[in-house]
């Protein structure tokens, strides 16, 4: 069972202080992503290495950009510009060979830009909004361990990826009310709330709590949880538009 600490003195599992502070190489930080986040987030606090896992992280998401067939990822981008109205008669060659040759750079820069701002967007909100302690090098070292989550279960579902051809499989809110609910607003933000994602906020929480104990775990999942439902709100209702 993953360690969350709900609070101060309140942690599953705790350890003594000294044991959950001494930093563990990158291959037991990535495994306590998942059986020990609290631990794990402890550690960081104290000592916030990222480059690693950062690197990692990019180099993986390279990696499964370049697993996925270019011409599937054509296909699907044209299929949507056709189902929004949008000519696809200048959409040909030259595109398919920048989606060929431009997807993994793409992706890099991409991956890098998303965990450098989910921390920036954090250390905004916590240390200068609502008055926490704090660092940007905590919050990038707690977002690029977390950010493994989607990251690794993203290359779990490649094979079946690329098999059903659809390049929108994800384990989103989606999977569970399809059956419920008619295309639309409801469904389309749906479909933007990955419970990976959510996984790894979760331990981004735990992140901030450990970064300063002032901070609750509920709370700080809370304050997270409401920005990405927000996110997922703007962005479902320009896509139902």
């Amino acid at each position: 069972m993953p360690e969350y600490d709900f609070g101060a003195g309140a942690s599953i599992g705790e350890e003594a202080p000294d044991d959950r502070r001494r930093i563990d190489g990158l291959p037991g930080r990535l495994l306590n992503v998942f059986l020990s986040p609290g631990r794990l987030m402890d550690q960081l606090a104290d000592e916030p290495r990222w480059l690693g896992v950062l690197l990692l992280t990019t180099a993986i998401s390279a990696a499964t950009a370049a697993l996925i067939p270019a011409d599937l990822i054509y296909e699907t981008i044209r299929q949507q510009l056709i189902e929004q109205g949008v000519s696809v008669a200048d959409f040909g060659e030259q595109q398919r060979n920048f989606l060929r040759y431009g997807r993994i750079p793409g992706t890099v820069v991409a991956t890098l830009v998303l965990q450098f701002g989910i921390a920036g967007l954090y250390s905004l909100i916590f240390a200068f909004v609502l008055g926490d302690d704090g660092r940007f090098t905590q919050y990038l070292a707690a977002v690029s361990h977390a950010w493994f989550i989607p990251v690794l279960i993203g290359v779990f579902l490649l094979p079946l990826t690329i098999q059903t051809q659809n390049l929108e499989l994800r384990l989103t809110v989606d999977v569970f009310i399809a059956g419920f609910l008619e295309p639309g607003f409801a469904r389309n933000v749906a479909k933007l709330l990955d419970l990976t994602v959510i996984w790894s906020i979760l331990v981004i929480a735990q992140g901030a709590h450990a970064i300063d104990r002032r901070r609750s775990f509920a709370s700080a999942a809370a304050v997270m949880l409401t920005v990405f439902f927000l996110y997922a709100v703007a962005l479902g209702l320009l896509q139902t538009r």
